[in-house]
């Protein structure tokens, strides 16, 4: 019970009661839970604390992606040169985590939590619309994926214990697998109009019920080579980047992965770090308040 309720306060929903309703009732029931092994006294201090626990107990996949955004986006590339997308779908797969720059690679996250039983067919999808695949994945799991992909072009890094990432194997340029269809499927319908009009100069004048299937047709005519130059500019776009790196200075560590891809404004950067500063309500507290009212 205790790792599904960090499960839950690692996400954009309790984000959003910390920043809208300043209260988080999964942090209070997760620290009431630990409030014989925490001490500290403001909200920012308990979501450290259960981040750690976390990261010794219950590696889950937010600490996955947390560590890749830290280390490789914030740590090694740039906010203004490099963009994260995350839960993009490709095929039957859901990319967890894609970092685009002069390139783009997908990390495919496989925790010690998780099976490798789809990971064949995650990779095989990745292909279709990505040059670049990576598993990120642990010590436990480490052996059989460098067995299996070792002499591929899918790059292998592990989570280590102190919370790198350490790189086994490079990924290598794929495009053999590229396929209209899928990168056409994965974008938005702003973003297939900008390609089509770009090479075309114009978009089909037809009808809504057969217009899709129509830019569907023109779109699997373009050189392929173009049409993935053009849609990783247009992946690029898709974080809004004013102020991202002024404001995800301010934000602790552990929750950098939330606030990025909440594209928050000034005014939600300010009211969440208002609640990261405010004093912790216990248990006690909560139900002496019921006995005021």
């Amino acid at each position: 019970m205790n790792n599904l309720l960090i499960n839950r306060l690692f996400s954009q929903n309790a984000l959003k009661d910390m920043t809208v309703n300043q209260n988080s009732s999964i942090l209070n029931s997760c620290i009431n839970k630990h409030k014989n092994s925490f001490n500290g006294d403001d909200n920012k201090a308990a979501i450290s604390y259960l981040y750690k626990y976390s990261g010794k107990e219950y590696r889950n996949e937010y600490f996955y992606k947390n560590t890749l955004l830290n280390k490789l986006l914030i740590g090694r590339h740039s906010l203004n040169t490099t963009t994260a997308l995350t839960e993009l779908n490709i095929g039957n797969s859901k990319a967890d985590f894609v970092l685009i720059n002069g390139k783009a690679v997908v990390y495919e996250i496989k925790t010690e939590l998780d099976n490798l039983d789809r990971l064949d067919n995650q990779i095989k999808d990745y292909y279709k619309a990505f040059d670049h695949v990576c598993i990120v994945t642990s010590k436990k799991h480490l052996n059989k994926v460098m067995e299996k992909y070792g002499n591929t072009d899918v790059g292998v890094c592990v989570l280590t214990e102190r919370e790198t990432i350490s790189t086994k194997k490079e990924a290598i340029e794929n495009r053999t697998g590229l396929e209209h269809s899928s990168i056409f499927k994965m974008l938005r319908k702003k973003e297939f109009e900008i390609v089509l009009s770009k090479y075309y100069g114009f978009l089909p004048k037809t009808n809504q019920f057969v217009y899709y299937r129509e830019c569907l047709k023109l779109f699997e005519r373009i050189p392929i080579e173009f049409v993935y130059k053009e849609t990783l500019i247009l992946l690029k776009k898709r974080v809004k980047l004013a102020n991202q790196e002024k404001f995800l200075n301010d934000i602790p560590y552990e929750l950098k992965t939330l606030v990025y891809f909440s594209e928050y404004n000034e005014r939600q950067y300010d009211r969440l770090l208002d609640f990261l500063n405010n004093h912790i309500i216990k248990e006690e507290e909560n139900v002496f308040s019921l006995f005021e009212r």
